[in-house]
């Protein structure tokens, strides 16, 4: 949840340093992570757990001052949310669980790959999505 309320608040700098022109790929990403947010909170609620609520900011880890900045940084976005449901993944013992997971993991790799071309990074994709090291 943590990794969903920190993208969903990056993407609003993701777009701000993008032209214009270019922005509907950033705001379709913060929309995605928005949705996924929301759902995730439902399902939390639904088993009596309380959702872990967004901080009031997040520190970005480099400053972000042109599109490749961007671009990096929703890398950052994708890859953080991917290891958060990797863990998620990790110990989820119901399919609803395990299916969100795997779906929003292989959502956040192909988002990444975008960006990644976009930031000019090769390989642009990974053999395991949100493990260390892939």
């Amino acid at each position: 949840m943590a990794a969903e309320h920190a993208a969903v608040w990056g993407y609003g700098t993701v777009g701000a340093a993008l032209p214009a022109d270019s922005r509907a790929q950033a705001a379709a990403a913060e929309t995605a992570h928005r949705d996924v947010r929301d759902r995730l909170a439902e399902l939390l609620q639904s088993r009596g757990v309380e959702p872990v609520p967004a901080e009031g900011g997040y520190a970005l880890p480099f400053p972000v001052l042109s599109p490749v900045d961007a671009a990096g940084l929703a890398v950052v976005l994708e890859e953080g949310t991917a290891a958060a449901w990797v863990r998620v993944l990790d110990q989820a013992g119901q399919s609803v669980v395990r299916e969100l997971a795997a779906g929003e993991l292989a959502a956040a790799e192909v988002r990444a790959v975008g960006w990644r071309t976009a930031a000019g990074r090769t390989p642009v994709t990974t053999a395991f999505p949100g493990l260390p090291g892939a």
